[in-house]
């Protein structure tokens, strides 16, 4: 059992940080791209999509609190986050972390969870970006047979002189007069993910200044969207009064009880866990943390940092503070232009500066989300590939996945294979109910980390930390809490698959890993 348990030596991830050469990731990015990187990921799905979702669904206007709640769970992994990355600037994030505190077996768990974090986390994005540039093509009046539009079987409608599905049309239409067909598969999230490959393969300097020119957009267009809209709140404050009342809709209920097993239903018997109310707000809290996912990937480029004992931290924290408070400002101005119970759709934002009149507002947010949901998928299918190529360098994964191309100096192998398997994904399936496997994988993540800083307090008191995460255990222990509550209101089934998920990557770290392991090889007693 000990040897499952053996943790990564300190000495050996000193020595990966050190390295130099070809065969090694190429030291490009500064504190400004590390933070930008953080705000692309974190930018995207949560405001252009789930934030209408969550208000509709779980919280209603108090939807601005569910951030709140994200963030200060956020909060609480991020001084933790930061430490780890100033201490230990290799890739890998939370499952380096994990190694080299908690032991093999934890590392193999939580690197194996990033691995389904992050491709269906891509994948997820991809299918709704693909929907957001199809839906501005249409409106620019440029249509791709819809055919390559949509996942096999879906039946798509031409209304309005757009191909749309049955969900996006009028209740009580006619459908027998409209012309329809059937998608093939969905060639356009396919070409977005493997242009984003093609991207990533070529340099992460490329890919990190592509992802910055992005964001400077994005948030340009977000700003407009809070100017016209607070404006506009500003001069008919009858509307957000009506609107943001009642504040926090009373509860409902248990809701769906007989969806869930009998053990959940008792759970949720006993938490009040419904829609709306005190609970519904930490339901809505669960559900948008797929939202976050790209404050865990910015620790993923660790080693490509210029000084990352400095700018590791800045990236982390700045990336999380920016985005926590565009959103909760975002879902606050979206509530006050839209009742909540009409903001279930796709594209609630859309929806928001359109009840402005403004009519160039859609043009401009369809375009915001194309960029957007494009810097979404690029740092997650960044951070599959440098979690990969973290573990195949530790000998659980095959040499292969961390093979770095001479010029480009990219893990171009993992990152060509994991960006061809998540390109297939939302071609062919219907992943739209996989966010939440994104939620309990990212939130599984966090409480990692934070046990993972109290253990090395224990363990190293007196290890040189250029950053320190404050009022330990207090703060680790809060993270691991909150990150626990938030994981409780997350649907039985994301449980299910995590835990099915697990036993797969179980097999293979006993088949596998365990007997490639370079730690494994170590003596007894290296420090």
């Amino acid at each position: 059992m000990s040897s499952l348990l053996r943790i990564k030596p300190m000495s050996l991830l000193t020595q990966e940080a050190s390295e130099t050469g070809e065969h090694t990731l190429k030291r490009s990015l500064g504190a400004l791209n590390l933070i930008t990187l953080g705000i692309g990921a974190i930018i995207g799905a949560g405001i252009f999509v789930l934030t209408g979702k969550a208000a509709a669904l779980h919280a209603g206007p108090a939807v601005s609190l569910s951030f709140v709640l994200a963030g200060i769970v956020c909060a609480f992994a991020g001084l933790c986050y930061a430490e780890f990355a100033s201490i230990i600037p290799i890739a890998g994030s939370a499952y380096t972390y994990g190694y080299a505190t908690l032991g093999e077996l934890v590392a193999w768990i939580i690197g194996w969870d990033l691995v389904l974090e992050y491709a269906f986390g891509a994948a997820t994005v991809a299918a709704g970006w693909s929907g957001y540039l199809n839906s501005l093509l249409q409106q620019l009046h440029i249509h791709i047979p819809p055919q390559l539009t949509a996942v096999p079987g879906t039946h798509l409608f031409l209304y309005q002189d757009k191909w749309q599905p049955v969900t996006s049309l009028p209740a009580g239409l006619d459908l027998t007069s409209l012309p329809h067909v059937t998608a093939a598969f969905n060639l356009v999230a396919m070409l977005g993910i493997l242009l984003i490959t093609t991207i990533l393969v070529i340099g992460m300097k490329e890919s990190a200044n592509f992802n910055s020119a992005i964001v400077i957009v994005k948030l340009g267009i977000v700003g407009v969207f809070l100017v016209v809209g607070g404006v506009f709140l500003f001069h008919h404050p009858s509307l957000a009064q009506q609107n943001w009342h009642p504040f926090i809709p009373p509860a409902t209920g248990g809701g769906d009880l007989e969806s869930h097993g009998w053990l959940m239903r008792a759970w949720l018997l006993l938490s009040g866990r419904g829609q709306f109310g005190w609970m519904g707000i930490a339901t809505g809290a669960s559900s948008i943390f797929f939202a976050y996912i790209g404050f865990d990937a910015v620790s993923t480029a660790a080693q490509e940092a210029k000084n990352p004992k400095r700018d590791m931290p800045i990236g982390i924290l700045g990336s999380l503070v920016v985005c926590t408070i565009l959103y909760i400002l975002v879902s606050t101005v979206l509530t006050g232009l839209v009742k909540y119970t009409q903001l279930n759709v796709a594209d609630p934002v859309a929806m928001g500066i359109d009840a402005t009149g403004v009519s160039w507002g859609s043009l401009l947010v369809k375009t915001g989300a194309v960029f957007g949901l494009a810097t979404v998928m690029l740092v997650m299918l960044l951070g599959q590939s440098r979690v990969f190529f973290s573990m195949s360098k530790d000998g659980l994964l095959p040499k292969w996945a961390s093979a770095i191309h001479p010029k480009f100096r990219t893990p171009w192998i993992s990152t060509i294979v994991v960006g061809v398997i998540v390109a297939i994904m939302p071609a062919f399936l219907n992943i739209d109910i996989l966010s939440d496997l994104v939620n309990i994988g990212t939130l599984l993540a966090f409480t990692i980390v934070c046990a993972g800083v109290w253990v090395l307090r224990v363990r190293q008191p007196d290890l040189h930390r250029p950053f320190k995460t404050p009022l330990v255990p207090l703060v680790p222990i809060l993270g691991i809490v909150t990150a626990v509550f938030v994981m409780s209101r997350l649907p039985l089934i994301t449980w299910e698959v995590m835990i099915g998920w697990l036993l797969v990557g179980l097999v293979i770290y006993f088949t596998y890993s365990r007997n490639h392991s370079k730690v494994q090889k170590l003596p007894v007693g290296t420090k």
